[in-house]
Formats: structure tokens, C-alpha cells, sequence
């Protein structure tokens, strides 16, 4: 189930990321009258959370440096209900799906059936532990085959997530050191110049570095050490154990039916770049 887990990670990631990717979601949100990028984001993807402060969204979402949420939280909702902010991420996700993939596979049998298998793995978890995916899980599943293979995915996505937070806080890896290791685990050297965390202030991003040197984790040119990539290795093994049990709701020949249904249709969004 470890291997099953992360080869669903392969193919429903990308169908989640048009929502931050693609143009209809930011699109739509801004007609909202969110003012930025981050307002829409932080009050579309927190608001299964319910009107809660910004320290809890910041611990939901952990990787975010101390003061970000609270930037847009709660003030993006004081103006725009969370549930305009959720319908309006759903409609942009589902019409930029929709148009990468066009009419044909957008109306496919195949399309249908993956996102009904999806469905059935994405709602069949424990939710215990799991606050993002436990906040999904009390939102309506969309009756259209295109949305609701998103939001199942996204459901997904978050029951992954949060898994992947447990393991890095096992691992006594911070959020900010988090991205720290993605980069250096995509071969982004320095990791400081890393998209999320090229923006914190230097010193912050110093003292950072600094205590990764002093737990050996990587070495004194900001690279990975021995130990470094051992420990990035193990949070992704259990991350992939953690992410197994919603799809033990599925038999061997429908895991089997569900990746050859969603190979074809991730493969179209991998060639747009999922935007």
C-alpha cells in the first residue's frame, strides 16, 4: 500500500495543482475581491477550517513562516464569506481541469469512473489527526465528474499533507526547514534561493541554515549531509505509509482500474504544467 500511495501522490498531484497554478481559480477569486494571490489562497484553502484565528491556520498549515497567515487571516473573510472564497476555488479548479483536458477526455467514461474511484478512496479515511483533510471531508462532493475528481483529489491531497506534517514533526523538522530539504532534495543550491523561502528576511533564513549545521543535517556549504538525506528519506517513507489507508477501501482490480483511468488524463495536465 506504501508503493500504491505514492503512485496516487504521482497522479492526482498534478490535478491539484491547477488550483494554484492555472489562471481560473486566481481568476475567480479575485472577481470575489480577494486583493492578492495569497488573500485567495489562504482564505479559499482554510475555510473547511471555519472562521478559526490565524494561529490555528498557520498550525494547519505549518510551512508557513510565523506572522504570513495572520497577514491575511482573518481579514480576507471579513469582507467575502469563507464559502464564496471555497465555491469560487472549486468552479476555477474544475474550469481550468476542464479546459486542459478538453472536451474529449473532460466527458470520457474513463474521466467518470476515476473520479468515482477517487471519491470512494478520498472519503473512506479515518479522520482522526488529520485537521485538513478532516475539514474537507465536511464539504459537500460536487455531482459534476470534472469537480468532483478535483475536490477528491484535493481531499486527498490535504490527508497526505497532514500525514506529512506528523512526520516532520516526528523528525523535529520545522516548517521553514521543511522547504529547506525540498530544495536541496530538487538539487536548488543555495537552498535559501528557494521560491518558498527566498522572500524571508536573511536572517531568518541564516539562523535556519545555522541549525541545520549544528544537527548535521547539512554540511557547511548548505548541502546535504549523509544524515540530512537519510532524514529527508525516512519523512517521505512515512509520509507514503501514513497516506496508504484511504485507499485500502478500494480492491486490488479497482487500484488497478483507477491508474490506468487517471494515467491518460494526468498525462494531459503534466503536458500543460497543470496551468
Amino acid at each position: 500500500m506504501t508503493h500504491t500511495a505514492r503512485r496516487m501522490f504521482e497522479l492526482l498531484e498534478p490535478i491539484c495543482l491547477v488550483t494554484f497554478m492555472a489562471d481560473e481559480c486566481n481568476e475567480e477569486l479575485a472577481a470575489l475581491g480577494h486583493r492578492t494571490y495569497w488573500d485567495g489562497y489562504f482564505a479559499s484553502r482554510a475555510a473547511p477550517l471555519g472562521r478559526v484565528p490565524a494561529q490555528v491556520v498557520h498550525a494547519a498549515f505549518y510551512n508557513f513562516a510565523d506572522g504570513e497567515a495572520a497577514r491575511h487571516i482573518p481579514s480576507a473573510w471579513e469582507t467575502i464569506p469563507p464559502e464564496a472564497s471555497l465555491a469560487a476555488r472549486e468552479r476555477g479548479s474544475a474550469a481550468s481541469l476542464r479546459r486542459i483536458l478538453g472536451d474529449e477526455l473532460a466527458t470520457s467514461p474513463g474521466l467518470v469512473r476515476a473520479a468515482d474511484l477517487t471519491t470512494r478512496a478520498a472519503t473512506s479515511a479515518p479522520t482522526e489527526g488529520r485537521v485538513m483533510y478532516a475539514g474537507m471531508r465536511t464539504l459537500p462532493v460536487p455531482s459534476d465528474p470534472v469537480a468532483r475528481l478535483w475536490h477528491s483529489a484535493t481531499m486527498l491531497r490535504e490527508h497526505r499533507g497532514d500525514g506529512h506534517i506528523a512526520a516532520l514533526v516526528g523528525a523535529g523538522i520545522g516548517g521553514t526547514e521543511a522547504h529547506v530539504l525540498s530544495a536541496l532534495e530538487q538539487g536548488i543550491h543555495p537552498p535559501e534561493s528557494f521560491g518558498r523561502v527566498h522572500h524571508l528576511p536573511k536572517e531568518r533564513l541564516a539562523a535556519v541554515m545555522n541549525g541545520l549545521r549544528e544537527r548535521e543535517l547539512v554540511d557547511a556549504d548548505g548541502r546535504f549531509t549523509d544524515a540530512g538525506r537519510q532524514t529527508r528519506q525516512r519523512i517521505e517513507t512515512l509520509t507514503d505509509e501514513l497516506a496508504a489507508p484511504p485507499f485500502a477501501a478500494l480492491s486490488p482490480a479497482e487500484l488497478e482500474e483507477l491508474v490506468a483511468a487517471l494515467e491518460p488524463l494526468t498525462a494531459k495536465v503534466v503536458a500543460a504544467g497543470s496551468q
